[in-house]
């Protein structure tokens, strides 16, 4: 019985530390998010208190195919900034 206790108790202090762990972009200036991933090729950010993703450098192969480098907008401590994110293109439907 302590020991289901004492898992389920190092479980929820364990997924704390690890959303303490992620960068936050709301703390960071767009020039420092955008540096991260840069430097890293790709990076799980936190957007928001519940919100993440992984955003990766607009050239390189960080995305898996048919996923591609699409522009998104993250919150930063100066404003939105312009970061990248892999996504399916969508389909060009012919006119």
């Amino acid at each position: 019985m302590y020991r289901i206790m004492f898992c389920a108790a190092a479980m929820v202090i364990a997924a704390g530390n690890f959303a303490d762990a992620r960068p936050d972009t709301r703390k960071m200036t767009c020039a420092e998010t955008q540096a991260l991933i840069k430097n890293q090729h790709a990076a799980v950010l936190s957007t928001g208190p519940n919100t993440y993703d992984r955003y990766v450098r607009q050239f390189g192969h960080e995305c898996d195919a048919p996923s591609v480098p699409m522009v998104d907008y993250v919150p930063a401590s100066d404003g939105q900034c312009m970061v990248y994110r892999c996504e399916e293109p969508s389909p060009m439907v012919p006119e």
